[in-house]
């Protein structure tokens, strides 16, 4: 979601830099932070930017810079004039020797309100088509800059899902283990406190026990999620809201898994699991 674009354009005055900027956002939000742009312009611009861009928190920019001829024309004269008394009269009476006019006038022009740079007429109907044209090439080159941020984006996050669909196969190595030691932990149980259970009673609480922490269901779940995912990024054009949900679904199959696990193994699995997921829900937010 997040991109840099910046076009510019020449108009009769001088040179038009139009720069967007767009951050993570769950609309488009959109500001248009320039007094340049008319206010009759503003709507027209404000869709064409939500319907190119659909997400983020997008900044609009517009600087300009007239011509040297044009610029010229600006200066405030009776401001500089002002400036310029004030300067002399303050350098004679400090007895400042050496001080040129020149050096006044260097000094007096960055002061406020010398150069005036506001002018009504620099965006006006006959030129708005090479403004609208710039406009729309600043967000094409926005969008530019987040197809490559994407393409990086898109490599990392679907790696992380594939790691996450090998921590599950990772869990399966452990099951016979798993069943097999809380097996004997029961049994040592009873040989600790000398008892002598009935065997087929035995074994139907064996199962009912061991199938409490029985974790194929979370573990069917979890592949299904991770292959959803992996649809919806790679076939829907704005996939971004949709894969935080299917991410939380993988969180709740993964901390299931987890508080069945009773076993150091898969514990240990579990939580590199919860890492890949905090990675990518992480990263499900730059997605548009």
């Amino acid at each position: 979601m997040t991109g840099y674009g910046k076009a510019e354009t020449t108009l009769e005055s001088g040179k038009l830099c139009v720069e967007i900027r767009s951050l993570n956002g769950k609309t488009a939000d959109i500001s248009i932070k320039t007094q340049l742009l008319p206010k009759d312009k503003e709507m027209e611009v404000r869709k064409m930017i939500a319907a190119e861009l659909q997400r983020g928190n997008i900044d609009l920019f517009m600087t300009y810079e007239p011509n040297e001829a044009d610029s010229a024309k600006n200066i405030n004269a009776n401001v500089l004039s002002g400036y310029y008394r004030q300067m002399k009269s303050i350098a004679d009476g400090l007895g400042i020797d050496g001080l040129e006019g020149r050096d006044i006038i260097l000094g007096a022009m960055k002061f406020p309100d010398v150069i005036d740079n506001q002018k009504a007429d620099i965006i006006n109907d006959d030129n708005w088509p090479a403004v609208d044209s710039c406009i729309r090439e600043a967000v094409s080159r926005l969008n530019e800059f987040r197809s490559t941020e994407g393409a990086v984006l898109y490599r990392d996050v679907t790696s992380k899902v594939a790691s996450i669909l090998g921590y599950v196969d990772e869990v399966e190595a452990f099951e016979g283990e798993r069943t097999a030691t809380v097996r004997e932990k029961i049994l040592a149980r009873f040989e600790e406190l000398s008892l002598q259970p009935d065997q087929n009673r035995l074994e139907e609480e064996m199962v009912y026990y061991i199938e409490k922490f029985d974790i194929n269901e979370e573990k069917t779940r979890l592949r299904q999620h991770c292959h959803y995912f992996m649809e919806t990024i790679d076939n829907e054009p704005y996939p971004g809201k949709k894969l935080g949900f299917i991410a939380q679904e993988m969180g709740r199959e993964i901390n299931t898994t987890g508080s069945k696990a009773n076993h150091t193994g898969i514990q240990k699995i579990v939580v590199k699991m919860k890492d890949d997921l905090e990675k990518i829900k992480e990263q499900s937010l730059n997605i548009l």
